[in-house]
């Protein structure tokens, strides 16, 4: 019997694992690097492990210290979650040559899939050759070997850009992974993503638990899943089971394991096997009513599972909250995430209220998962929970989640991989709320006068001026303070305090919850307004072709050649930035010269720092003389 469990990860998942291991009276240990020190996941432990170091390299990634530290708190299992050493065989290796118990599958099952170029052939599929790709072969995707969570992946539609997002596919894989193979396969546009939970224990029975649809993806990571994959034929769904089965087996496969396909019609096409959990377990959880965590702890110790898996009744569906902004190419963004509460449904964190969310790590808050008898009414309750969800810090995606949740195509499951492609423009269009700004002006009044009493008269209006975030609208809003109370323009003010506001507006009572964060930034409900002074302070003018960075994160890596005094062209990738996980292209702006470069491999920039200048004039001359001969 396993009687303490050490979490080789952070964040999200460790506290799910956490989670179950209370409920199993098994005692639990966390790893953390420095920036973690603070961590939920550390907190809720009954014990943790320093690993020196901020970088996921020096620390969750280094399976000899994670070893150490199982050792020295008195582990006699290790559970690697998803992600860093989830699916390193040497890993699993070293925690059983420890004497620990290694929860998951062999490793040679690891070794078998964790290459998806040997995955492929072991299934009896062949990836295009790197040097044969030609024209009539496009769109092809270049995917890395190893790893997941869309790093090392790139779609190309044009011929000439293929050795080049093949160079940055590779750098990124063997960044994130340690392994720079990748290989080419064709991209089917308008395929779905879908793929099918397994379980195996060691005594050679095989649990198909059903499909999941992971369709709606940005940068080729998922970002709402649900079980059973809707609209699929039932000769369709037993192909999938049995490619399924038959990876499980060939593999010699034992806990949980996902087998992933892209399915275009009738058709399923195989893609890799992930040999861990999975972040959308919680639907399969759901619908099947298990918990997957304590199934892959039962067959660790050498538990059977039953001959035949439970049956699955209703449908589940999970939406990742992301700090992130869509509109802003799915810029990852940091700060205090000051409160978290999605009421109703399911809500796997690995943040509490006045945590900090920094560069380091995935950009993923929370997974809100909801569960009801049937799909339209399972999307309905994800939808209102997260509508009425309180968020408040960093910018993140939970309008867009509602949005799309609510979008005819997802609510009709005519989804696809390229949904965002497509609609994200009017999933991201701003929709403010007209009158937030008047709530926050008139609570922050009601504030300010419990000290300083009633002064103004009636004829007297005062004026606020508050910037919508993260689309920077400026609104200025004028209202009354009179004896009798607060008055504005358009509407009737029923009540006042601090953190409630009442308005009737056109003969309906709607009432504003009001939270204020230090001296400038205040919420209405999940609109986040920055208060601004009514005369507006000088700024610093940044030259004309200023390359500045649009987020916190580390600079990886530069374009080949690129020196002060280079000419570059417009649209042309200059710079490559690492932030949560994600790596982003800073491109020219225009054609010009490169006047100066701030940049350089490994440096840590804040959002907004000077990365590089281009000067068009040069260009611009070039041009006017050429049409002047």
């Amino acid at each position: 019997m396993i009687n303490a469990i050490l979490v080789a990860n952070r964040g999200e998942i460790a506290c799910r694992i956490f989670r179950t291991c209370r409920d199993l009276g098994i005692a639990t240990v966390a790893v953390y690097s420095d920036a973690d020190a603070d961590a939920l996941h550390v907190r809720e432990a009954d014990s943790a492990v320093r690993l020196p170091g901020a970088a996921p390299a020096d620390t969750y990634l280094r399976g000899d210290l994670v070893v150490k530290a199982a050792q020295a708190a008195g582990a006699d299992a290790v559970h690697p979650g998803y992600g860093f050493l989830s699916e390193n065989a040497d890993f699993a290796r070293a925690v059983t040559d420890a004497g620990l118990t290694w929860i998951g599958p062999p490793p040679e099952a690891i070794e078998s899939m964790a290459s998806k170029t040997r995955a492929k052939e072991l299934m009896g599929i062949a990836p295009l050759a790197l040097d044969d790709v030609t024209e009539d072969d496009l769109p092809v995707l270049v995917k890395a070997a190893s790893g997941g969570g869309g790093r090392g992946m790139r779609v190309v539609r044009e011929i000439g850009a293929l050795k080049g997002e093949l160079a940055a596919a590779s750098a990124e894989a063997a960044s994130a992974f340690g392994d720079g193979e990748v290989f080419v396969e064709p991209y089917l546009e308008g395929g779905r993503h879908v793929e099918v939970q397994v379980m195996a224990d060691a005594h050679d029975t095989v649990w198909v638990l059903g499909t999941r649809d992971c369709s709606l993806q940005r940068r080729h990571q998922k970002v709402v899943e649900e079980s059973p994959a809707p609209g699929l034929a039932a000769g369709l769904v037993e192909e999938l089971h049995a490619q399924a089965l038959r990876a499980a087996r060939v593999t010699g496969y034992r806990g949980a394991g996902t087998v992933e396909f892209l399915v275009d019609g009738d058709r399923a096409h195989f893609l890799e096997m992930n040999t861990r959990l999975q972040v959308e377990h919680p639907v399969t959880e759901a619908v099947f009513g298990v918990d997957l965590v304590a199934l892959q702890i039962q067959v660790a110790e050498g538990g059977r599972l039953a001959q035949e898996p439970p049956a699955a009744r209703g449908h589940a569906v999970e939406a990742r909250l992301y700090a992130e902004d869509p509109a802003a190419q799915w810029a990852p963004q940091t700060g205090t995430l000051h409160r978290l509460s999605v009421p109703g449904v399911r809500l796997d964190t690995g943040y509490a209220d006045g945590d900090p969310i920094g560069v380091h790590y995935d950009p993923m808050l929370a997974k809100a998962i909801s569960y009801a008898p049937t799909r339209a009414a399972a999307v309905r309750a994800l939808a209102g929970a997260l509508e009425r969800a309180v968020v408040h810090g960093p910018v993140t995606n939970r309008e867009l989640l509602v949005r799309s949740l609510r979008h005819p195509e997802f609510t009709e499951a005519r989804m696809d991989t390229g949904f965002y492609d497509r609609h994200l423009a009017e999933l991201t269009a701003p929709a403010p709320d007209p009158h937030a700004p008047l709530a926050a002006a008139l609570a922050d009044a009601h504030g300010r006068s419990r000290f300083g009493g009633w002064r103004n008269l009636a004829s007297q209006p005062q004026a606020k001026l508050f910037r919508s975030e993260p689309d920077g609208t400026e609104h200025e809003v004028r209202y009354r303070h009179t004896r009798e109370g607060f008055g504005a323009e358009g509407v009737r003010v029923l009540s006042v305090s601090g953190e409630l506001v009442v308005l009737e507006v056109d003969g309906v009572r709607r009432q504003f919850a009001v939270r204020r964060y230090g001296d400038d930034r205040v919420y209405v409900g999940n609109t986040a307004l920055t208060s601004l002074p009514l005369l507006p302070e000088p700024v610093t003018r940044q030259e004309p072709g200023s390359l500045l960075a649009p987020m916190p994160g580390t600079v990886v890596r530069l374009a080949d050649g690129l020196a002060q005094g280079v000419r570059v062209t417009a649209g042309q990738p200059l710079i490559w930035l690492e932030a949560m996980k994600m790596e982003h292209r800073i491109t020219a702006p225009a054609s010009g010269t490169l006047t100066a470069l701030h940049a350089e491999p490994g440096r840590q920039v804040e959002v907004g720092a000077l990365l590089a200048v281009v000067d068009v004039t040069d260009d611009v001359q070039a041009v006017q003389e050429e049409q002047s001969v």
